[in-house]
């Protein structure tokens, strides 16, 4: 992104000065319900993106139309944003549903929390009463309603990485678990593969972008990172009332909660936060559905923990993926943040040989990642902008394994021995981080009874 990128917003929304939400329709036949949206840039643009659900064994159909329609469009209110940021207009119609002030507040703090990246990137400075105003044209009250579902029954969404696997290992001898993935890749497939489940007992939805906003971005619109995580929130609870599974359970460990640049707040992993599950929990009781129990079961956990939990699970290390670089390829990338992440905190619980085998290099001795490693270690003002885990987790990390090792060390981890974080972090118990808990979660008795097995009486 540019400096300048601020003198583009402004002139973009000059020129473009609103953006409808059309509307939607929904088609359902025996094999997918597909739902197609309405997007409309100053009447200059249109776009039409799509969610189609496949109908298998675990796809009741049991919702009636005004329960689609509400479920649908809460999904096109979080869509949207990929199709708004390409202009950021000040002005936001919505033609569907009439929203309350209070339904507003909420998706425009959203909005400006979950764009917290797009704007630091883009040298946007405006305040949250600045960046937009939504205004609703239609009468029509979204009505809340109850739903009969299975209370032993888990939607568990599968992204193809250790922590959606840790997940599922842990659930699926407890609960009748359903896997359920958008845009299926090789590293979730696999990963429902290996956890044997069959083809037909994992829920897949396919999730189009419209053309037009590819074409938007090569012009040299704005654009960057939307909160991937509440689209996923969204459509997971439409996938459980169509399913009939009362619990969501996410992965989403405490870590999630650090900023990722610590003085401003920006956090790239806001909608996956506690705060946005503590709002979104509200929200869904209130105007959607009471029913439906949808938390993080990792929540309890740090990424430290969660390493050495899924470090006993080999029959997944051939197959796991959280490299988003090489997600088309199903390889790890070995430049990235999250490979180096991964690569770290891995690095306490596993072997080198082990480490070499999964990455197909060692990371550590690559002096290219120097500056990565920098803002992983917080010895950078701010945080790579991926889902890795927190400051300290990292610095234990790399503290832990240079214990282990009896020769020579590798670049990164020499340079590490010589900065300041590692005398500091050599002061922190590594058992007493490793059994330690978040108190801020949402897990009723029955699940948080599961996640203390993980730890040692």
């Amino acid at each position: 992104m540019f400096k300048d990128n601020y003198k583009k917003y402004k002139q973009l929304r000059k020129d473009y000065k609103f953006f409808i939400y059309e509307g939607f329709s929904i088609k359902s036949d025996k094999d997918k319900i597909s739902v197609i949206y309405e997007f409309n840039l100053a009447d200059k643009f249109y776009f039409y993106p799509s969610i189609e659900i496949i109908k298998g064994n675990h796809i009741k159909d049991e919702l009636n139309q005004h329960e689609i329609s509400n479920f649908a469009f809460h999904i096109g209110m979080i869509e949207l944003i990929s199709y708004w940021k390409a202009a950021c207009p000040k002005l936001i119609i919505v033609k569907p549903y009439k929203l309350n002030d209070s339904q507003i507040a909420w998706w425009k703090n959203l909005y400006f929390n979950g764009m917290g990246e797009f704007f630091y990137l883009n040298n946007i400075h405006d305040q949250q009463d600045e960046i937009m105003e939504i205004i609703c044209e239609s009468e029509k009250e979204i009505i809340p309603f109850n739903l009969s579902l299975e209370n032993n029954q888990v939607l568990v969404p599968i992204g193809g990485g250790k922590d959606s696997i840790v997940t599922l290992e842990l659930l699926k001898d407890h609960f009748g678990c359903i896997p359920m993935v958008i845009n299926p890749r090789p590293a979730s497939l696999n990963t429902m593969n290996t956890a044997s489940f069959k083809s037909n007992e994992f829920i897949e939805i396919k999730r189009t972008i419209h053309p037009q906003l590819l074409e938007l971005n090569e012009k040299g619109f704005l654009n960057g990172h939307t909160p991937f995580s509440a689209m996923l929130a969204f459509v997971s609870i439409f996938i459980a009332a169509l399913n009939g599974s009362k619990h969501i359970a996410l992965s989403n460990e405490s870590s999630a909660n650090e900023s990722t640049h610590l003085e401003s707040g920006v956090n790239h992993q806001y909608s996956k936060s506690f705060e946005f599950e503590n709002n979104f929990r509200e929200y869904v009781s209130k105007y959607i559905s009471p029913d439906i129990n949808y938390f993080s079961f990792l929540r309890p956990l740090n990424e430290y923990k969660i390493a050495e939990i899924f470090s006993g699970f080999l029959q997944y290390f051939k197959n796991f993926r959280s490299c988003n670089v090489g997600s088309k390829s199903d390889s790890w990338c070995g430049k990235c943040p999250k490979c180096l992440f991964t690569y770290i905190i891995l690095s306490p619980f596993l072997g080198g040989e082990q480490l070499i085998q999964i990455f197909g290099k060692d990371l550590y001795l690559d002096e290219d990642l120097l500056s990565i490693f920098k803002e992983l270690t917080g010895l950078s003002e701010v945080k790579p902008f991926e889902c890795v885990g927190t400051i300290d987790e990292v610095n234990l990390a790399l503290n832990s394994t240079i214990r282990k090792y009896k020769c020579q060390l590798p670049y990164l981890l020499e340079f590490y021995k010589s900065s300041p974080n590692y005398h500091k972090y050599q002061t922190i118990d590594e058992n007493e981080f490793l059994q330690s808990m978040n108190e801020d979660h949402f897990l009723d008795s029955v699940f948080l009874d599961i996640i203390h097995t993980q730890f040692n009486a």
